[in-house]
């Protein structure tokens, strides 16, 4: 079986629009010896889809959940990364990474959708995670 050809310029752009519109912010794809890594960078439609994620929960306004993306093998911290583990509670902004999904050779990283107090990791380092199964755990800050 062979694989999708990463140094043709149309399956990466193929690849980066499907990216955006799944709300993805970035994968890193290993071929062998190649990788590649996509980071998608959204524009009017990330920030759309930011408030109306935060306005389908009103119920939980005292906390939220970071859900996964994607099914996959829950990484706590990247592979390659030799910096400890962080610690909770911790503070975290939209944007910050709060761990990744492993999905055969892609690699998705998990980014906090608000700003808060981490209070919670919900699944264990190298669980299998289904879709929309929750992560983390976000308190409101003060």
């Amino acid at each position: 079986m062979s694989g999708a050809d990463f140094s043709d310029p149309a399956v990466i752009a193929s690849l980066a629009a499907a990216l955006e519109v799944a709300g993805v912010d970035g994968i890193e794809i290993e071929q062998g010896a190649r990788k590649v890594r996509i980071v998608v960078e959204h524009g009017v439609l990330g920030a759309v889809s930011q408030v109306n994620a935060s306005q389908r929960n009103p119920a939980t306004a005292h906390s939220s959940a970071v859900k996964a993306p994607m099914a996959g093998i829950f990484c706590r911290d990247h592979p390659a990364s030799f910096t400890p583990p962080f610690e909770l509670p911790r503070e975290v902004v939209p944007g910050d990474t709060l761990g990744f999904l492993r999905v055969g050779p892609v690699l998705l990283p998990v980014k906090a959708s608000g700003t808060g107090i981490l209070t919670r990791s919900l699944a264990a380092d190298g669980s299998l995670v289904g879709y929309g199964e929750p992560l983390f755990e976000i308190e409101p800050c003060p």
